[in-house]
């Protein structure tokens, strides 16, 4: 790292839930940034180190109202609040001249032409110097990175069943986040106009039926993907569109074999394989897997602040061989 590059004071808020446990780990350790505050109300004055010990941050967690978040200052803030109250946050920032890089984790601004849609992967000309950045879905990263190769030869809608582990559906009690309810089970919900099936539909152009379950586990989600093609491939043409664009993608690995979601938590890079083509020839099924608290998520946001402010993009990402966990 260059002398030259200045601290960079990152706010968290709404950080007591389960991605914002995986953003104060990977700021806490990043060589450029650090944490500036870091915000829950339910965990207001305790030490952020007694809650993870591996954090070198002397932070307590602190509570301050929406309206006090531009007095703290920090360069970047994230924020990893429920859907729906994002906006207040911005407002807060907006009512006095304030601009500080913001990465909002929610869904709430993933439609809006004023933000920048955070997908690297996909779309990473203009993304240098963003200010209001939405980082996408966890369900809608693996489908769009699944289907996206295939653009231009799809016939219909993109069919894709996807299942993720429990802390996808947040800290709130409820039948999708309790592990008893789902021990041996497989729990359908939203099968049809769930927001990341709007979203991947609104960003690729194309239409999806999404169908989300979740499952006993705790991390990381699968998506199988059913392509209907116009014309007829084979599947070396196939897993050679794939190969070469994402070559050049440090967190996308095209895999030979269908990856299994066991193999991919706690990992911050995404995994598509499985690539299976009918009699046909028209129709392709394609498997991806990834962390939804990491590249879902934290490991996402990460990147797009990298970004904003001129850095490497994998600056503070782990990119090991042989699996990316520390």
């Amino acid at each position: 790292m260059s002398a030259e590059v200045r601290t960079v004071a990152v706010g968290l808020v709404g950080a007591r839930g389960y991605v914002g446990a995986e953003l104060i780990r990977l700021i806490d350790r990043h060589p450029v940034f650090e944490l500036a505050y870091v915000g829950s109300r339910e965990l207001a004055g305790q030490r952020v180190a007694d809650h993870h010990p591996d954090c070198r941050s002397e932070l307590r967690y602190t509570a301050p109202d929406l309206d006090e978040l531009p007095q703290l200052q920090a360069d970047a803030v994230v924020l990893a609040l429920p859907n729906g109250m994002a906006g207040a946050a911005v407002s807060a920032f907006d009512r006095v001249g304030a601009a500080p890089v913001i990465v909002d984790l929610s869904a709430d601004y993933r439609f809006d032409a004023a933000w920048h849609y955070g997908l690297p992967e996909l779309d990473r000309s203009g993304h240098a110097g963003q200010r209001r950045i939405s980082n996408p879905g966890c369900y809608a990263t693996a489908m769009q990175l699944a289907i996206a190769p295939m653009l231009g030869l799809l016939a219909g809608p993109v069919q894709c069943f996807g299942v993720s582990g429990w802390s996808g559906a947040g800290t709130s009690p409820s039948d999708r986040s309790n592990p008893a309810k789902l021990r041996d089970n497989l729990m359908p919900y939203s099968l049809a106009g769930h927001v990341h099936e709007r979203e991947v539909a609104h960003r690729l152009g194309q239409a999806i039926e999404f169908m989300p379950h979740v499952a006993p586990h705790f991390r990381g989600l699968t998506v199988t993907a059913n392509l209907h093609l116009t014309s007829p491939v084979s599947l070396d043409a196939v897993l050679e569109r794939y190969r070469q664009r994402y070559a050049e993608e440090p967190l996308v690995r095209v895999l030979d074999d269908a990856p299994w979601v066991s193999c991919i938590a706690g990992r911050h890079h995404v995994e598509i394989g499985g690539h299976t083509l009918d009699a046909s020839g028209q129709r392709l099924v394609v498997v991806a897997t990834l962390d939804n608290l990491l590249k879902g998520a934290a490991t996402q946001a990460l990147q797009n602040l990298n970004l904003a402010f001129g850095l490497d993009e994998w600056l503070g990402i782990p990119l090991n061989v042989d699996g990316d966990a520390d």
